[in-house]
C-alpha cells in the first residue's frame, strides 16, 4: 500500500535489498520467506516475540537520491505479488519522468507530491462520493485505498489504538479469518507443545483462540473455537507454573507467563460463556452499541474487551442486588452511609445505574440498601464539615432520608443522579409506594384510573380485578372464615410478626429497607404466613419488576389465553398434578389461577415456554401472592435467580448438579468416592433443585427453605443439601446398592417436620409411599438450617458462580454429544454411512451452521435453530451453505457446473420448501450418491434434471416438460372414474372402525418410489442431463473412454426417442396439438439443424463453460480436451452433426433460436437401458467411493488455506528471480 513518506536513516539494517535503480530501492525485512541465514531467523524471531511484525510489513520500496544519505519510505506490501504492483507502476509512470531532473531536491520534492497529492485524492473521494471505480484500477490509488479501508474499517473501530488495530490486522492475515472475526485482546505468553515452551503471541477473539509463534525458523500456529472447548481452568504446578489449561474433545493445551495470568483468565471465561450461550439458545455475540466512550483512550484496550468487562461489572451488580437483566452499571464510588439504627457511618461503595441508587458496605452482612429512582423526590448537597466532608442526602417518597459522605466528586455525582431522575417516567401510583397495597385487596389510595371501570368492561376478560386471587393469596381466602387460634404455635406466629414490625420501623419498610444481619436472623427464624408474599417480593427484586411494569401482566393473560401450544398442553396436562393434597387446588379457584400464570409466562417466554417442576413451585407462590405477584415471582426465580433450570434441557440444574458433586467431593470426600461408586448423588439431587426441596419435603417444612432461598439465593439449597448427607453419612456409608440409598435420603426427608407452623397439617404423597414398619426420629427443619449455616456456611456466592461455569462447559458439551450420539442413532437405518463418518458429518454441518451465527447473519441463523425440535431436525441451512458442503463432500465433481447441480440437489430436499435444509435431509441426499447402487445414483441424477429440481430460469421449455406431466392425465382419470365408482358401492356397505384404521394406517405407510414412478424428460431437459454427465467426467482417470461412452448413449437415447415420437404420435388424433401461431419469429443459427446437433453444442458449451474459469498455467489442459472431445464426436455421431457444430456461435442462441420437438421425450427405463450398455459408464456409477478423504480435507479447509496462501507467495518469489 501507498504511505505518507517516511524519513528511513538505516536502509540495510535488518531489510534485504532485491530490486534496485538510481531513484528506488525494493527491499524485503530479513526472516520473511525462504533463505535469510541465521540473521534471517534472529530477525523473524525478534518480530515475533516483540511483535514488531504487526507495524512492519515485510515488503517496502524506499526512494533515494545520489547526493542524500537519507532514504524515504513510499510503500510497504504485505505480499510480493503487491510489492511488485508497485515497483512496476512507479518505473511505468515516474521513473522517465524524474530522470530529467536536474536537482535531486526536486526529484524528492516531486515523487513525495505525487504520492501525497493522490493519498488525498483517494480520501476526498472516498468520504465526499461513492464514485470510485475508475480509480480503483490504477495501483497507486489501490494501495491508498486499502490502507484508508484499514485505518477506517467500521466506527467501532475508530475508538481502537493503532497498534491493536495492526494487531488484529496481524491476527486476520496469519489464521486467515474474516473481517467479521473481532479480536477482542492478545497476550504475549508461552505454548507448551510436548515438554517444550513456544514464545509467541494469545489472540482471543469472539469467537477463537489462536496462538501464533515463530523461533528460529519453526513456526507454531493453533486455532480453537471456543464452541470446542470442554474445560478451562486455571493451575500452577511444577511441570507448569502458574499456566492456563485449555481443553477440548481430543486434547489438552497450556498457555503460561503471562504477565497478567488473572485478566486473561477472566477473558478466556467470558469469551468460552458467550460459546455456550450461543450452542445452548444460538445467540451470536452483539456489541454493546450503547457503551459510553471512555474519558481517555485506553493504550491497547480494544472496544470489545471494554464492552466485556462492562457486561462482567453489571452481572456482578445486577447479582449483588437482585435486579433485572436490562440494568447498566454506569459507576460506582466509595463512600459512607449514615445508618440511624446503628448511630454510626458504614464504609462501603455507593453504585448509581440507570433506575437504582445502591449500597453494599465493605464488611458483609453489615447493611445494604437499594433506592428505585422511582421512589426519590428530592436529591441535594448537604453542608460539608470535618466530621461529614462532601455529604449527599436522598429522600424518598415514603419520607425516608439516607445520608452518603465521603464522597470524591459530589458535583459529578449528583449531577448523573439528577439525569437519571428526568428520565424516569413519573410513577402512575403518585406519592403511594405500591407496597402499601400489598396484600389489600381494596384501598380507598388506590388511583382512579386503576380501579374505576364497571363490571362491563371486565366482562369478557381472563383476568380483571375482581377475580378473588388477583387481590389476595389462595391462603389467605380459605383462612379467610377460619376461628382464630389462641394456642402456643398461633402465639409464636405473632411474636414472628411482631418481631417483623419491629424491625420495619426500625430498619424501614418496603424497596428502601435497610437490609442487615438482624434481617437475615429474622428470615432464618422463618417469615410470617401473613408477611411472606410481601417479603418474597422484596428480596427477589420482583417487586421493582411489577412496579415498572403496571398492567403487563393483565394484557399478557388477554393475549396467551386461548392460545394452543405444545407449552400449553403440558400446563393443562400438570394442573391437577399441582399440589393435589392442598384444598387450594382442589377447586377450579386454584386451578384457573394456576393455569393464568403458568399460561402467561409460556407467552412471555417461549424459549422456556414450560417445564415440569414449574407447576409446583408456581402453585406455592399462589399460596402466599396475588396472581400478578406469583407471575413476577415465577420471572424472577427462572430468568435471575435459577438461571437455564427450566429450559427444554434443564441445564441449568445439571450445572448446579455437578456443582453440587464437586462441594460434596470437597466437604464430605468419603462420602463422595462411596456414593459416586453407587450413583446416587446425580439421582437425588435434581429433584432437590428444580423444586427447592418442595416436593420431596413435607410443605410446611419446605416453605421455609423457600423463605431462605430468596433471601440467600441459591447457596442456601447447597447448604442444606449437603447438611442433609452429612446426616445421613453413616446410613449412606453402610449402603449397597442405589436403591436403599435412595429410601434413606428419602425417609429422611419426608420427617423433616415444622412444628412451630400454624397451618393444618397437609399429608405429603411421597412420605406416604416411602414410610416403613419403624419410622424415623422426626428432625425439626430450623435444627436443620442451622446445622446447615454452622458446618456449611463458609460457602460464597462468588465461588459458586465460579463453579458453575466450569460445569457448565462439561454439562452443555455433555449435552452436545447426546445429541450427536442421538442424531447418529437415528440415521444408522435412514443412510449407509458408518458411525464415524456419521459423527464427522453431523460436525461438518453442525459448525456450517454455527460459522453463519458469528460470521453470517445472527437472526438468520437464530430462525434456523428450534431447540425444541427433535435432534434431527435442530440445525438447518440454507443454499449457500449447502452449496459449500456440496462442492467439498459430494462424489461428483462437476467444475464450474456443480453450483447449478447443488441447487438442483437443494430443491429436491427441500420438501416443505421453506428454504432450509436440516442434517436427516442432508444424509440422505449425500447416501445417495455414495452408497446406493446404480439404480438409485442414475435415479437421482434424472430427478436433478426435472422439475422441481430444475427450475424455470434452468429450462426455457417448462411448458413443454409440463406437457409431457400431463400426458398421462386422462388415463389416469379414466381409471380414477373408476376407482371412485367402485368407491361408491364399497360405500353402500356399512364400515366399522376396522376399516377406517386400515385405511389410515394405510396412508400413513411411507410409498416406496419405483423408477415408473418417474415422469418423462423432455428434450431440454435431456440436453441439461448431458451437460451435467459431460462435466462429472472432466476429472477421471478414463477422461477419453467416459467422453465415448456418453457420447454413444447421447446418440442412442436421442434416436429412441424419435422412435418413441413416432409410436406415441400414431394414437393421438390431428387435433391434440396446439397449431404454431402465425406470428414471424427471428431466425437464430441453427435454426433448423437436428437434435443431435443441438446435443453436441450442448456438450461444447458445457466443454467451453469450465474453461473461462481457468487460468492461463491450464490452457494446455483445456486444449486437450477440446480435442479430445472431438475424437469422440467423430467416432459416434455423424459427420454432418459435428460439422454443423462448428458453425454454432454460442449455446445461448441456439437455445433461443433452436426447434426442440415438443413430443419428443424418454423414460428413465430408456436412460438406465442405455447406459448399462457401456461398461465404462458402469464401472463408474458402481464404483465405490470413500468420504473419508473428503471430510479430512473440508476439516482441515483453514489449514490448507493458510499453506496455499504462503506457497503462491514463494512462487511468485521464485518467478519474480
Amino acid at each position: 500500500m501507498w504511505i505518507q513518506p517516511e524519513e528511513v536513516l538505516l536502509a540495510g539494517a535488518l531489510w534485504v535489498s532485491e530490486r534496485a535503480n538510481p531513484f528506488f530501492i525494493l527491499q524485503r525485512r530479513r526472516g520473511h520467506g525462504r533463505g535469510g541465514g541465521l540473521s534471517g531467523l534472529l530477525v523473524g524471531t525478534l518480530d515475533v516475540v516483540l511483535d514488531s511484525s504487526a507495524r512492519v510489513a515485510p515488503y517496502r520500496i524506499l526512494l533515494q537520491t545520489a547526493d542524500s544519505q537519507i532514504y524515504w519510505n513510499i510503500a510497504c506490501g504485505s505480499s510480493r505479488k503487491e510489492i511488485t504492483a508497485h515497483w512496476d507502476w512507479l518505473e511505468s509512470n515516474l521513473l522517465q519522468t524524474i530522470s530529467i531532473f536536474d536537482n535531486d531536491e526536486d526529484v524528492t520534492t516531486f515523487v513525495k507530491g505525487k504520492i501525497s497529492v493522490c493519498r488525498f485524492l483517494y480520501v476526498w473521494l472516498f468520504r465526499c462520493s461513492s464514485v470510485c471505480l475508475a480509480v480503483s484500477d490504477v495501483p497507486i490509488l489501490q494501495g491508498i485505498i486499502a490502507e484508508e479501508n484499514r485505518l477506517k474499517p467500521g466506527e467501532e473501530q475508530e475508538e481502537d489504538c493503532g497498534k491493536f488495530r495492526e494487531a488484529e490486522l496481524k491476527m486476520r492475515k496469519l489464521f486467515r479469518m474474516p473481517e467479521e472475526e473481532k479480536l477482542v485482546n492478545y497476550y504475549s505468553c508461552s505454548y507448551w507443545k510436548g515438554r517444550v515452551p513456544r514464545q509467541g503471541w494469545l489472540y482471543l477473539s469472539v469467537n477463537h483462540l489462536c496462538f501464533y509463534s515463530l523461533l528460529l525458523g519453526k513456526e507454531v500456529t493453533l486455532v480453537v473455537q471456543w464452541t470446542e472447548v470442554t474445560q478451562l481452568e486455571k493451575n500452577a504446578t511444577l511441570v507448569f507454573p502458574e499456566s492456563v489449561r485449555v481443553s477440548t474433545r481430543h486434547t489438552d493445551h497450556f498457555f503460561s507467563m503471562f504477565l497478567n495470568i488473572n485478566d486473561t483468565f477472566k477473558l478466556m471465561e467470558q469469551l468460552a460463556n458467550i460459546a455456550m450461550r450461543q450452542l445452548l439458545d444460538n445467540e451470536a455475540f452483539a456489541a454493546d452499541r450503547l457503551l459510553p466512550k471512555p474519558c481517555k483512550t485506553l493504550k491497547n484496550v480494544s472496544v470489545l474487551k471494554r464492552d466485556l468487562d462492562a457486561r462482567a461489572k453489571n452481572e456482578r451488580y445486577r447479582t449483588m442486588f437482585r435486579l433485572t437483566q436490562d440494568e447498566r452499571l454506569d459507576g460506582h464510588t466509595d463512600c459512607t452511609l449514615w445508618t440511624p439504627f446503628a448511630k454510626m457511618h458504614v464504609v462501603g461503595q455507593l453504585f448509581i445505574s440507570n433506575n437504582y441508587i445502591c449500597f453494599n458496605s465493605k464488611e458483609e452482612d453489615l447493611c445494604q440498601l437499594i433506592i428505585p429512582l422511582r421512589e426519590v423526590s428530592i436529591v441535594e448537597k448537604a453542608d460539608s464539615s470535618s466530621v461529614l466532608p462532601c455529604p449527599v442526602s436522598i429522600s424518598t417518597k415514603n419520607k425516608m432520608n439516607f445520608l452518603f459522605a465521603n464522597l470524591k466528586d459530589r458535583d459529578f455525582l449528583v449531577q448523573r443522579i439528577s439525569d437519571f431522575l428526568q428520565r424516569t417516567p413519573d410513577s402512575l401510583w403518585g406519592d403511594i409506594s405500591p407496597l402499601a397495597l400489598i396484600g389489600h385487596s381494596a384501598s380507598p389510595a388506590v388511583p382512579s384510573t386503576l380501579s374505576a371501570g364497571s363490571e362491563s368492561v371486565h366482562r369478557g376478560r381472563h383476568y380483571h380485578p375482581g377475580l378473588a386471587t388477583a387481590s389476595q393469596g389462595l391462603l389467605q381466602l380459605y383462612h379467610r372464615h377460619a376461628t382464630e387460634d389462641l394456642g402456643p404455635k398461633a402465639m409464636k406466629e405473632k411474636m414472628k410478626e411482631e418481631a417483623w414490625n419491629i424491625h420495619f420501623s426500625e430498619f424501614g419498610r418496603g424497596v428502601c429497607m435497610y437490609r442487615t444481619s438482624r434481617t437475615r436472623e429474622l428470615v432464618l427464624n422463618g417469615i410470617p404466613e401473613c408477611l411472606r408474599g410481601e417479603l418474597w417480593l422484596l428480596f427477589s427484586g420482583a417487586q421493582n419488576e411489577m412496579a415498572s411494569h403496571a398492567g403487563y401482566y393483565g394484557d399478557l393473560v388477554e393475549q396467551a389465553m386461548g392460545l394452543c401450544s405444545l407449552a400449553t398442553e403440558e400446563i393443562e396436562r400438570d394442573l391437577h398434578r399441582s399440589m393435589p393434597e392442598h384444598r387450594a387446588f382442589q377447586n377450579e379457584t386454584g386451578i384457573a389461577a394456576l393455569r393464568r400464570v403458568l399460561t402467561a409466562y409460556a407467552h412471555r417466554n417461549p424459549g422456556i415456554g414450560y417445564c415440569q417442576a414449574m407447576n409446583i413451585v408456581t402453585s406455592v407462590l399462589l399460596l402466599y401472592c396475588t396472581e400478578e405477584e406469583a407471575f413476577w415471582l415465577l420471572v424472577a426465580l427462572c430468568e435471575r435467580m435459577l438461571p437455564d433450570y427450566y429450559n427444554t434441557r434443564v441445564v441449568g440444574a445439571l450445572v448446579d448438579q455437578g456443582v453440587f458433586e464437586d462441594l460434596t467431593r470437597a466437604f464430605l470426600p468419603l462420602l463422595y468416592e462411596h456414593m459416586q461408586d453407587l450413583g446416587v448423588i446425580s439421582t437425588i439431587s435434581l429433584s432437590w433443585f428444580l423444586t427447592l426441596f418442595l416436593s420431596v419435603m413435607p410443605f410446611d417444612s419446605a416453605v421455609l427453605l423457600v423463605d431462605c432461598f430468596f433471601y440467600e439465593g441459591i447457596k442456601v439449597i447447597f447448604q442444606v443439601a449437603l447438611a442433609v448427607l452429612h446426616d445421613n453419612m453413616e446410613a449412606l456409608l453402610s449402603c449397597s446398592d442405589e436403591g436403599e440409598a435412595m429410601t434413606i435420603l428419602g425417609r429422611y426427608l419426608d420427617n423433616v417436620v415444622n412444628r412451630q407452623t400454624v397451618a393444618p397439617p397437609i399429608p405429603h404423597l411421597h412420605a406416604l409411599l416411602t414410610s416403613g414398619d419403624e419410622p424415623p426420629p422426626e428432625i425439626d427443619i430450623f435444627d436443620l438450617i442451622k446445622s446447615s449455616y454452622e458446618k456449611f456456611g463458609s460457602l460464597r456466592s462468588d465461588v459458586i458462580e465460579q463453579m458453575r461455569f466450569k460445569q457448565r462447559l462439561k454439562v452443555i458439551q455433555s449435552l452436545e454429544d447426546t445429541a450427536k450420539r442421538s442424531v447418529v442413532r437415528a440415521m444408522m437405518t435412514e443412510s449407509a454411512f458408518s458411525i464415524e463418518e456419521l459423527e464427522e458429518l453431523y460436525c461438518l454441518f453442525k459448525s456450517k451452521h454455527m460459522t453463519s451465527c458469528y460470521w453470517g447473519a445472527s437472526s438468520s441463523a437464530a430462525e434456523r435453530h428450534d431447540p425444541s425440535l427433535p435432534y434431527l431436525e435442530q440445525y438447518r441451512i440454507d443454499p449457500a451453505q449447502f452449496s459449500q458442503l456440496f462442492t467439498a463432500l459430494a462424489p461428483w465433481v462437476c467444475g464450474g457446473h456443480t453450483p447449478t447441480l447443488s441447487a438442483r440437489l437443494f430443491r429436491i430436499l427441500d420438501q416443505n420448501q421453506d428454504g432450509l435444509v436440516n442434517f436427516k435431509e442432508f444424509i440422505i441426499g449425500l447416501s445417495g450418491m455414495y452408497h446406493g447402487d446404480m439404480t438409485e445414483k442414475l435415479k437421482l441424477l434424472f430427478k436433478l434434471h426435472l422439475p422441481p429440481a430444475l427450475c424455470s430460469e434452468e429450462a426455457e421449455s417448462a411448458l413443454e416438460a409440463a406437457h409431457f406431466f400431463t400426458d398421462n392425465l386422462p388415463q389416469g382419470e379414466t381409471s380414477g372414474e373408476g376407482g371412485g365408482a367402485s368407491e361408491e358401492k364399497k360405500e353402500e356397505k356399512v364400515k366399522d372402525y376396522r376399516y377406517y384404521l386400515r385405511m389410515w394406517a394405510r396412508e400413513k405407510e411411507p410409498q416406496a418410489e419405483t423408477i415408473k414412478d418417474l415422469p418423462r424428460m423432455n428434450q431440454e431437459q435431456f440436453i441439461e442431463l448431458c451437460k451435467t454427465l459431460y462435466n462429472m467426467f472432466s476429472e477421471e482417470p478414463q477422461e477419453q473412454e467416459l467422453y465415448h461412452a456418453i457420447a454413444t448413449v447421447a446418440s442412442l437415447l436421442l434416436r429412441i426417442g424419435e422412435v418413441g415420437k413416432k409410436f406415441n404420435g400414431s394414437k393421438k388424433p390431428d387435433n391434440s396439438r396446439v397449431p404454431p401461431t402465425a406470428s414471424p419469429q427471428k431466425e437464430f443459427p441453427g435454426e433448423g439443424m437436428s437434435v443431435e446437433s443441438q446435443v453436441c453444442q450442448a456438450l461444447a458449451d458445457a466443454q467451453m463453460e469450465p474453461s473461462l474459469l481457468q487460468t492461463s498455467d491450464e490452457e494446455n489442459k483445456d486444449d486437450t480436451s477440446v480435442s479430445s472431445y472431438s475424437v469422440v464426436s467423430s467416432g459416434s455421431l455423424q459427420s454432418e452433426d459435428i460439422a454443423d457444430d462448428t458453425v454454432l456461435i454460442s449455446g445461448s442462441e441456439q437455445k433461443q433460436g433452436s426447434t426442440l420437438d415438443a413430443d419428443w421425450s424418454i423414460t428413465f427405463e430408456q436412460v438406465l437401458a442405455s447406459l448399462l450398455t457401456e461398461p465404462t459408464l458402469v464401472d463408474y456409477f458402481e464404483r465405490k467411493r470413500d468420504i473419508q478423504v473428503k471430510m479430512a480435507v473440508c476439516k482441515a479447509q483453514r489449514v490448507v488455506e493458510r499453506q496455499t496462501s504462503s506457497t503462491s507467495e514463494t512462487e511468485i518469489t521464485q518467478h519474480a528471480i
